[in-house]
């Protein structure tokens, strides 16, 4: 399906090197959108824009930082001279699944830093350029976790339904303007999530995987591309994707 209404736009993904987020570049540049890729691991980004310049004829920008770096998100946002139309808040992460009486607060820093105040800082930068142009659109990428809680979640959980406020909140701040304000709220989705929330152990991260088919990034950046396509006229504010075999959090069919 072509999206005309996203050529020539400029994009903007945090955490673009992996999963949901390198999902959407590829995605959005195949529809002629012009991308700003950031993430931390520089080496990945230069591969994902190598890779799109050779089969896309779109503009590719790169910026390696870290999201809770304040400092570095104004400045990557200043850099920019072009009107960014669309921001994707991807970069997230899960971090431990411990008790809350037995959690890392390392952990919790990662989680609450990365999610909340990396979200909250990039939102802030560029909304406040989109106010000036009375035009754009910033898609929040959520969780279930935002919609319900579950056990060793509590700190995720926590930053989900974070975001799921902020979302809703945003939207009202700009009430009255142009600007449009979505979230996508994805159950299981095989991607590098569940090994970065167990630290590595990719024994453990297949496991939740294990005999049951679970969204994929693409599926996501499929329904990113849906929302950020709409007529200016239409704003969808959330959007819960479970995989067939999952009814909640907690509830995951598994083939025996």
């Amino acid at each position: 399906m072509a999206f005309h209404r996203l050529k020539d736009k400029w994009v903007l993904i945090t955490g673009a090197t992996s999963g949901i987020g390198k999902a959407c570049a590829f995605h959005f540049a195949e529809e002629g959108s012009n991308l700003i890729l950031t993430g931390r691991r520089k080496k990945r980004l230069d591969a994902i824009r190598d890779e799109i310049l050779q089969n896309q004829q779109v503009d590719v920008q790169i910026f390696s930082f870290d999201v809770r770096d304040r400092d570095a998100c104004k400045d990557c946002i200043n850099s920019i001279d072009q009107p960014i139309d669309i921001l994707i808040n991807n970069a997230g992460l899960a971090s431990g699944k411990d008790p809350v009486d037995q959690a890392d607060f390392e952990d919790w820093d990662k989680m609450i830093d990365t999610n909340i105040k990396g979200l909250l800082s990039m939102t802030r930068f560029v909304s406040e350029k989109m106010r000036k142009r009375n035009s754009g659109h910033i898609i929040n990428v959520g969780s279930i976790a935002g919609h319900e809680a579950y056990p060793g979640g509590s700190v995720y959980c926590g930053t989900k339904h974070a975001v799921k406020a902020i979302t809703q909140a945003t939207k009202m701040d700009l009430h009255g303007t142009n600007i449009r304000v979505s979230a996508v709220s994805p159950g299981l989705v095989d991607t590098e999530f569940s090994e970065v929330r167990f630290h590595g152990d990719r024994d453990a991260a297949e496991k939740v995987y294990t005999n049951m088919d679970p969204l994929t990034a693409d599926d996501i950046a499929e329904i990113i591309l849906f929302m950020a396509s709409r007529p200016p006229h239409v704003n969808i504010m959330d959007t819960v994707v479970l995989p067939t075999a999952q009814s909640s959090s907690t509830m995951v069919h598994r083939s025996s």
